[in-house]
């Protein structure tokens, strides 16, 4: 029997090597990362004005992080994920479109 290839990858302790599978693995982790911020800039920025508030911030984090998790997803080939990140990453490039042609009132 031949060994059937895995998608799960094992670093050993001192193991540095950087494979394709490794950096990707480190791609979906980053644009996971970016898309965590974007709660935690909303938060702090509704702290600060003393009510909820979504700042543009919250939409180019969601963008960005968007963009990785879609070309993550590419990769990986998975077609769920490829559709919902297509989707979403739609509404976020419109909120900030939406803001870019509202006159600043604040």
């Amino acid at each position: 029997m031949q060994p059937v290839p895995s998608h799960n990858m094992t670093l050993m302790p001192g193991d540095l090597s950087l494979t394709g599978q490794t950096l990707w693995l480190a791609v979906g982790f980053a644009g996971q990362a970016l898309f965590g911020m974007r709660f935690l800039v909303q938060w702090l920025y509704s702290e600060k004005h003393g009510r909820s508030v979504i700042p543009k911030a919250f939409w180019y984090l969601s963008v960005a992080g968007g963009v990785v998790l879609l070309s993550y997803a590419i990769h990986r080939d998975e077609p769920v994920f490829i559709v919902g990140e297509a989707l979403t990453l739609l509404v976020f490039l419109r909120n900030l479109d939406l803001i870019r042609r509202k006159p600043k009132r604040d």
